[in-house]
């Protein structure tokens, strides 16, 4: 049995991929599982950063062998050309603390992502394409690209993205805790004050729903291309 295991930071990141596979919560983990013939695709949310992206990982393999590891979710862009909405060819990723690159298995073209330890804003977005010539940012993919390179199996790497270059959003830095939990809370009572951060929020989110579903449709691309495994084995429809 071949295990994969898919790895982002929020659950609404891969929420219209997992729609009825089996779910459980271990602390901040969430873990969905969809079983077939010959193994099982195993989808991970630790919350943003390296560390909650090492316990994705760790829980995981908790169950079992790791044979893939995948990370996906959502990244901002750095280029302008880059839209809201849309999923992106990855050719892998950097680290943005220690400049190691990690390329995805077998495939030398697309986008590199920089993993930052923060949300990027636009200063900071303008440093990481300057300094890494990259094209996108996201907070766990080099834990995920180095956690497979220990383990010596492929790593792969499907984002799309969820900000624009030029989008006018608040610091959400402030509001993610130690252990890579947003504080959605704290968040809208700082949010309904600044009603100058309300559309630019509502087009986030917006992008960020397709964002989602562009990402659950490269994820069975890349896992399934002929849609065999889903049709012998009742994969539940996508749903927008």
């Amino acid at each position: 049995m071949t295990r994969t295991a898919i790895i982002a930071a929020m659950p609404d990141e891969l929420k219209p991929l997992v729609r009825g596979w089996a779910h459980q919560r271990r602390g901040h983990v969430h873990l969905w599982r969809w079983t077939f013939d010959e193994g099982e695709w195993i989808a991970a949310c630790g919350g943003a950063g390296a560390e909650a992206g090492t316990r994705a990982f760790a829980e995981i393999e908790h169950g079992g062998v790791i044979d893939r590891a995948i990370s996906a979710g959502w990244v901002g862009a750095l280029r302008g050309h880059l839209n809201p909405g849309q999923s992106c060819q990855i050719a892998g990723v950097i680290d943005a603390r220690t400049g190691e690159r990690f390329p995805v298995s077998g495939n030398p073209e697309g986008c590199w992502v920089a993993t930052s330890p923060k949300v990027a804003d636009a200063k900071e977005k303008l440093r990481l394409a300057s300094t890494y010539n990259a094209e996108l940012v996201d907070m766990e993919g080099a834990i995920v690209a180095r956690l497979a390179a220990m383990r010596g199996i492929p790593f792969d790497c499907l984002k799309a993205v969820s900000d624009g270059l030029n989008d006018h959003l608040p610091d959400f830095n402030p509001f993610i805790t130690a252990e890579g939990q947003f504080r959605i809370t704290h968040f809208i009572g700082f949010a309904i004050l600044r009603p100058w951060y309300w559309r630019p929020l509502m087009r986030m989110g917006e992008n960020s729903r397709k964002a989602s579903q562009s990402i659950a449709e490269s994820l069975l691309q890349n896992l399934d291309p002929q849609g065999t495994i889903r049709q012998r084995n009742g994969f539940p429809n996508l749903k927008h």
